[in-house]
């Protein structure tokens, strides 16, 4: 039996019907995996961060090439999952009024196979999901900005289990809707439903059963999504709450660390960073960031605050760490810091406040105000190396630029392009 007819099987077996009909009964081959995957939020490591080489390190005046533009795909923030031959996104279906997930053709866009997630929910920000789908061996996991948690298998979007995490533990809906990105981590799916006793959940990943729930932790969630790491042999996983940085012990919950200064009362949105023990936290809305210090005995891990700088409070787009230097905007205002003392190396207003990733040497920044654009990471200075516009959407550009494959991807609401990026 193969392994995709025995993931089905599993499937079959073990849990619920399928909510939307199938597209195709056959699915297309799955190519193998590419050196350069970006399976989920923020890349393989969840640092932003690609390993990718071979990339142009100057663009044309109109930018790179194009080599695909798809539209009508639905509205939503999230940013692509790309793995092998296949693009994973989360969108709306206006017409069923519904939150749904869709497999692309990575060679020209073309959609695959579409799946209900769950109902549709807006704000004054739009509608739809803000999340990125994650990849886990032949499982896609999916969150909505309603709380509908679901697991479906990549290939042909068969659906393995499904459950809503404000629902099951008692967490309330926030004001711009939930817009984490699902964390697989050995064999747990992790979420924040930010319910009683219940901030952040670990799940079974394979059936969707509770694990466990984080007693110590009520915190209500913030728009971060988690991340987890070995701190001197402790498992940890991470997020920014509504009110805290925090850090739960990855083996059952327990409650490590929780650092109210780095959080706003408004929205906490930026994904730590971490490296050498250290974690990094950062939010907007007058607030700032702060480096803390960890260290385990005896199974557990305390934190202690090693700086904390105004000269990083980051709204929405997050920051990277590249070579010991954090990159990321200050409100409105590109910066690059010292990690490990948070001194300011230079500041530029580049293409405008937004989100960016690295690779091979360069920054790749989405602003948002509809404008692309490429830059040196180096704490020399702010050095431009290309900037292009795209359509605006008539709503903020929010998604995250994605590097795979030689292939920069980007999304805005519904439309979805690739440009070649590959040096010739």
């Amino acid at each position: 039996m193969t392994h995709f007819r025995l993931l089905t099987l599993l499937c079959a077996l073990g849990f619920g019907a399928h909510i939307a009909p199938r597209w195709a009964e056959i699915p297309p081959p799955q190519a193998p995996a590419a050196a350069f995957d970006w399976p989920q939020w923020q890349g393989p490591d969840r640092t932003g961060v690609s390993k990718e080489t071979g990339l142009l390190q100057q663009w044309p005046a109109s930018g790179p090439p194009l080599l695909w533009s798809v539209s009508g795909l639905g509205a939503g923030y999230g940013s692509p999952a790309v793995r092998g031959d296949r693009i994973f996104l989360q969108a709306t279906h206006a017409g069923e009024r519904a939150s749904v997930v869709s497999a692309l053709n990575r060679a020209d866009g073309k959609v695959v196979w579409t799946r209900s997630v769950g109902r549709l929910v807006s704000n004054d920000r739009g509608p739809g999901p803000r999340g990125t789908p994650t990849l886990d061996d032949d499982r896609l996991y999916v969150l909505t900005e309603n709380g509908d948690l679901a697991c479906f298998i990549a290939s042909n979007g068969d659906r393995c289990w499904q459950r809503n995490i404000l629902a099951d533990f008692g967490g309330r809906q926030i004001h711009w809707l939930i817009s984490e990105s699902p964390l697989v981590d050995g064999n747990n799916v992790y979420v924040t439903p930010g319910g009683p006793r219940a901030g952040i959940v670990a799940l079974d990943k394979m059936s969707g059963k509770t694990v466990w729930t984080s007693q110590q932790l009520s915190d209500e969630a913030g728009y971060s999504s988690l991340i987890a790491a070995d701190v001197q042999g402790v498992r940890v996983i991470m997020t920014l709450t509504s009110s805290a940085g925090v850090g739960v012990r990855a083996s059952d919950g327990k409650l490590m660390w929780r650092h109210t200064p780095v959080a706003n009362g408004t929205a906490n949105i930026a994904t730590p960073v971490f490296h050498d023990n250290k974690v990094f936290y950062t939010s907007g809305y007058g607030t700032g960031g702060a480096l803390l210090g960890l260290t385990a005995q005896a199974g557990e891990v305390r934190a202690q605050q090693i700086y904390f700088t105004r000269e990083m409070q980051n709204h929405h787009g997050g920051v990277v760490l590249v070579n010991g230097y954090l990159y990321g905007f200050n409100n409105s205002i590109l910066t690059c810091l010292d990690f490990a003392t948070g001194k300011m190396q230079w500041r530029d207003r580049s293409v405008g406040k937004g989100s960016l990733v690295y690779a091979d040497g360069h920054l790749y920044i989405q602003s948002e105000d509809q404008v692309i654009g490429l830059a040196e990471a180096s704490p020399a200075g702010y050095k431009e190396k290309g900037r292009f516009r795209i359509e605006d959407q008539g709503l903020p550009s929010w998604a995250h630029p994605v590097v795979s494959g030689g292939r920069l991807y980007v999304r805005d609401q519904g439309r979805l392009a690739a440009y070649n990026i590959r040096r010739q």
